[in-house]
């Protein structure tokens, strides 16, 4: 299996879980743990008080032993070894339960040594009130202690749902806990699907422009060589059409190759070739292209200084400065300027890039240098492109380590500013 970021993310928290599921477990079983401890130490300490007053009434002297056996979590044996009534032992259990703050349902009964049985005492629920039925009473629950006289027993039915509801709180962070890793395994496994998708349309794209790339290869040799030939010059018509053909083949081959690029970046294939130039002089060259290729633009560009030199790559920079400035004159006027300019902050070497256009809509703007992403537009004709230009352009951005923004001017226009950090310029 190749360890990629993901594998190692999906990895790493495939045993963060693990680990919070056991701490979780463990905590829980703590709690529970604790809690039965201090309801046994209660009930204890409550019947030990019981027996304590029953002696005292006797007036008889406390056995050195412990009077009190615990059978069950749930069932206690008390041997009092002395005559004791049944309405003061009521009365003294629920006073001493009072006394320890022990809410829970419990019944009790009374060995007869005259009929040799467990006599049932009362049904008394958490409140106090003995049981209004028979529904809760189980009175073939006590059975007999052999070697025993006076004695009683207690039960208390519901002391494990007791443990659950005094863990309430326990339980909420449980379940909220497995509600966050529930969400968490759905999101990594929906991430897994995305990137299988995203996986699927990068072979798609680089074999589609592949496959594209041998045909228009060959149209443009074969256009290039009949635009030359004599019966082609001699024709207008025809000579015109060739034309056309080999501008739209061009055309559609740079379209190409940013697809490529693109899909190379999204894959981590693309490679930066980093040589010192100077950046004037790449800007410079990119507006002098610009204006040949469309004359009625009007390029300024201004800068402080004649030389910034830079350590990257000078070709896909040329490209996203070009890709920026054509940008820039398709979504303007009728008579499109673009001003490109140079500016030093403490920090930055800015390379802003301002135009003249309707700008964008603020509910759009933070989505321009999304791949595919195109800015819907009303009242204008529809400009050819696949939306991944300025996508291009923040890429090749972060590859260098530098920050790129857009804002709509005050005025009309949008500005487009690049910041290189000074400890870049040479």
């Amino acid at each position: 299996m190749k360890f990629n970021k993901l594998n190692i993310i999906v990895f790493v928290g495939l045993l963060a879980i693990i680990g919070v599921i056991t701490m979780q477990l463990v905590m829980l079983k703590q709690a529970f743990m604790f809690e039965r401890n201090e309801v046994a130490d209660k009930i204890h300490f409550a019947l030990q008080d019981v027996v304590n007053k029953i002696y005292r009434d006797n007036g008889s002297e406390l056995p050195t032993a412990s009077p009190i056996k615990k059978v069950a979590d749930d069932y206690y044996v008390v041997n009092v070894n002395d005559v004791f009534e049944a309405k003061i032992l009521e009365y003294y259990l629920k006073s001493e339960f009072q006394k320890v703050k022990l809410d829970i349902d419990y019944e009790y009964a009374i060995y007869d040594c005259a009929s040799d049985e467990m006599m049932y005492g009362n049904y008394i629920n958490a409140a106090g009130f003995e049981a209004e039925n028979d529904i809760a009473k189980c009175e073939n629950c006590f059975t007999k202690k052999e070697g025993l006289i006076y004695y009683f027993a207690i039960r208390f039915p519901h002391l494990h749902y007791n443990y659950s509801a005094s863990l309430q709180q326990y339980w909420v962070y449980t379940g909220v806990l497995f509600l966050v890793l529930i969400i968490y395994v759905y999101s990594v496994f929906t991430l897994l699907k995305q990137k299988r998708y995203t996986e699927l349309q990068k072979d798609f794209i680089n074999n589609m422009t592949h496959e594209f790339k041998t045909p228009l290869s060959s149209i443009l040799i074969a256009s290039n060589y009949a635009v030359k030939q004599d019966v082609i010059e001699q024709n207008p018509k025809l000579n015109k059409y060739l034309k056309i053909i080999i501008e739209q083949s061009n055309k559609l081959n740079q379209h190409i190759e940013r697809i490529l690029n693109v899909a190379k970046a999204d894959s981590d294939l693309m490679g930066l070739d980093k040589k010192e130039f100077n950046i004037v002089e790449t800007l410079q060259l990119a507006k002098d292209n610009a204006e040949l290729k469309y004359p009625a633009t009007q390029i300024t560009f201004t800068s402080s200084k004649d030389n910034y030199t830079v350590a990257a790559d000078a070709f896909h920079f040329y490209n996203i400065v070009y890709n920026i400035i054509e940008n820039a004159i398709k979504y303007s006027n009728d008579t499109p300027e673009v001003a490109i300019q140079i500016t030093e902050t403490a920090k930055c070497v800015d390379l802003q890039f301002t135009d003249n256009g309707s700008g964008i809509p603020p509910q759009h703007l933070e989505h321009v240098f999304d791949k595919f992403y195109r800015v819907p537009r009303e009242n204008k004709k529809e400009i050819e492109g696949f939306g991944i230009g300025l996508f291009y352009v923040k890429k090749i951005c972060e590859l260098h380590g530098w920050k790129i923004k857009i804002e709509n001017n005050t005025d009309k226009g949008i500005t487009i500013t690049i910041g290189i950090p000074k400890s870049s310029i040479l």
